[in-house]
């Protein structure tokens, strides 16, 4: 199931905040920078996987659905699914997988 979680978004009044965001066996992380209106396209990934959007704005496309996705979003995915990226600003993300 795809889910988009806010959890790295800082309560500004806090003066300390601590967040686990992810606790998985991570084999490769992959930087990607998309300028608004680029397209990454269709293609899988071999394991399942977590975005991390960095900066901007992206459009997450997978099984018929679209996710739209902002900075501070994770984002998972599973592996062999077809899937492609749109980016509405200029964004950065990691592929954590």
């Amino acid at each position: 199931m795809n889910t988009i979680n806010n959890e790295i978004n800082m309560d500004v009044t806090a003066d300390f905040k601590s967040s686990k965001l992810l606790d998985i066996n991570a084999k490769e992380v992959i930087l990607i920078n998309l300028k608004k209106n680029a397209i990454f396209p269709e293609h899988t990934s071999p394991r399942d996987a977590t975005l991390l959007i960095l900066e901007g704005k992206i459009i997450f496309h997978i099984n018929n659905s679209e996710f739209n996705l902002e900075k501070h979003q994770t984002f998972n995915f599973p592996k062999n699914e077809k899937h492609w990226v749109a980016a509405t600003k200029n964004s950065k993300f990691l592929i954590i997988r």
